[in-house]
C-alpha cells in the first residue's frame, strides 16, 4: 500500500517524551521489569502478572497468546498505561510511563500509541471521520486545516472513506474494526497495540485486518497484539505466552508445542542458563549425559567418530532444537559428540529425570520425541557407514 509511505512520514519512529523523563537503560523499545498486577476482590487479593520481564523491540510483530485468564489483556494494560502495576517497571523507548500522571499519561498516549480494542470502542455520535480525527484534536497533532485531509486518507487505508459520514452503528463490525484502526492510526504513533483484534470478526475479514497489520509492520511500526487464533498467531515475528501470569521460554514453546502451557511454564522454571564457547564440547560421545540442552542462540554441531577415528558432523541444530534426547530416552551413554559451532552458543538445560517425568506426563511429546530418536539413529547409524 504505497499511501502508507505518505500517510506515515516519521521514518524514526521516534516517541514524544514528556519533559523531565529520565532515560532507562536499554536498548528495546518496550521494556517490562519485574511487573506484578494484584487485583483485590471481596475474595482477598488476586495476583495477575506474577513478576513479568519482558521486551519488546522496534519494527517486531509480536503475538501475545495464552488461556483465557492468563493475564494477557492485563499485560497490555501495563503497557498502554491504562492500568498501573502494583510494582515493578514499564520503559517505553526509555520513558518510565508507570511514573507518569493521568493527565501526562493521556497525552504521551495519544501521541505515541494507537490502541485497538476488540470492541472497537468508538463512539456512537460521531461520524467515522469525526472519530478519527478526535485523537488529532486531543494531541494537536496536525493543523486543523489537516485534519479533515488525514482523517479521509485513513479511512481510504482501511478501505471505508465511502463511508466516512456514517455513524457506527450503520456499518458491519468488521467495517467497525477496520475504522478503529485507521482511528489508532491518526497521530502516526510509532506503536499499535491491538488486544483481540479480530475476536469478534470471521476469517476472512480477520485476514484482511491481520493483512493490514503486516503492511504496517514493513512500514516500520511495531505491533504487539493479544489473539487467540492459533492460525494468525503462527504468522508473528515473535510469540509471547503467557501462563497463570509467568511468562513461558519461547523456545521450550517451539521446541515442544504439543505441552499444555502449564506444562511449558513448569519447564521454564526448571532451565538452567549455559553459554559455550566456540567449538566448546557440550556433550562428550561416550560419556553420561546428565541433561537435554535446548539451543537458544548460536549454532551446534553433532559429531561422530568413525572406526578410523575420522570426525563426520551428522547434523547441525539451531534455535528452538534441542540435543542430548537420545541418551535420555534410552538410558544410555552419549553416542555422538555435541559442541559449537563457530560462534558462541547460548542454551538452557533441562534435568535429564525432569526430562524423562514430563515424557511421561505428555504421551503426545514422548510419542514425537521417540520418532526424532528413532530419525536420529538412523542418521547416525548412516553417517558411521559412510552415507552421509
Amino acid at each position: 500500500m504505497t499511501i502508507l509511505k505518505t500517510l506515515f512520514h516519521k521514518q524514526d519512529n521516534t516517541v514524544s517524551k514528556p519533559s523531565g523523563q529520565a532515560e532507562a537503560p536499554g536498548k528495546s523499545l518496550i521494556e517490562l521489569v519485574n511487573v506484578v498486577k494484584t487485583f483485590k476482590n471481596a475474595a482477598g487479593e488476586f495476583v495477575v502478572l506474577k513478576g513479568i520481564n519482558a521486551h519488546f523491540e522496534r519494527g517486531e510483530f509480536v503475538g501475545v497468546i495464552g488461556k483465557s485468564g492468563s493475564g494477557k489483556s492485563t499485560l497490555i494494560n501495563m503497557i498502554t498505561g491504562i492500568d498501573r502495576p502494583t510494582s515493578g517497571e514499564i520503559f517505553v523507548d526509555g520513558v518510565a510511563v508507570h511514573t507518569l500522571s493521568e493527565n501526562e499519561m493521556a497525552i504521551w498516549r495519544g501521541k505515541n500509541m494507537g490502541i485497538v480494542f476488540q470492541f472497537f470502542q468508538l463512539l456512537p455520535t460521531l461520524s467515522l471521520l469525526e472519530n478519527i480525527m478526535l485523537p488529532m484534536d486531543f494531541c494537536n497533532t496536525y493543523p486543523p486545516g489537516e485534519r479533515k485531509d488525514r482523517g479521509l486518507e485513513l479511512l481510504r487505508l482501511v478501505e471505508m472513506e465511502e463511508h466516512a459520514y456514517k455513524l457506527p452503528t450503520a456499518i458491519s463490525g468488521g467495517q467497525q474494526q477496520r475504522v478503529a484502526i485507521a482511528r489508532a492510526l491518526a497521530n502516526d504513533p510509532p506503536m499499535i497495540i491491538a488486544d483481540e483484534p479480530t475476536g469478534n470478526l470471521d476469517s476472512k475479514t480477520a485476514e484482511s485486518v491481520f493483512a493490514l497489520f503486516e503492511n504496517l509492520v514493513n512500514q516500520g511500526k511495531t505491533i504487539v497484539m493479544v489473539t487467540h487464533d492459533s492460525s494468525l498467531a503462527k504468522r508473528v515475528s515473535r510469540t509471547l505466552l503467557i501462563a497463570d501470569g509467568e511468562i513461558v521460554n519461547e523456545w521450550v514453546a517451539k521446541a515442544w508445542p504439543t505441552l499444555t502451557h502449564q506444562q511449558m511454564l513448569m519447564v521454564t522454571k526448571q532451565l538452567e542458563p549455559l553459554h559455550f564457547a566456540p567449538g566448546e564440547t557440550i556433550i562428550e560421545q561416550g560419556s553420561a549425559s546428565e541433561n537435554v540442552y535446548l539451543i537458544t542462540q548460536g549454532e551446534v554441531e553433532v559429531v561422530l567418530k568413525r572406526q578410523d577415528n575420522s570426525d563426520v558432523v551428522v547434523n547441525r541444530m539451531t534455535p528452538g532444537q534441542y540435543v542430548g534426547e537420545i541418551e535420555t530416552f534410552r538410558g544410555e551413554n552419549a553416542i555422538a559428540s555435541v559442541r559449537a559451532a563457530h560462534l558462541p552458543v547460548e542454551a538452557v538445560a533441562l534435568d535429564r529425570s525432569e526430562f524423562i517425568h514430563l515424557l511421561e506426563e505428555s504421551k503426545s511429546t514422548k510419542q514425537v520425541v521417540e520418532q526424532l530418536v528413532e530419525e536420529r539413529e538412523r542418521e547416525n547409524a548412516d553417517a558411521r557407514a559412510g552415507k552421509l
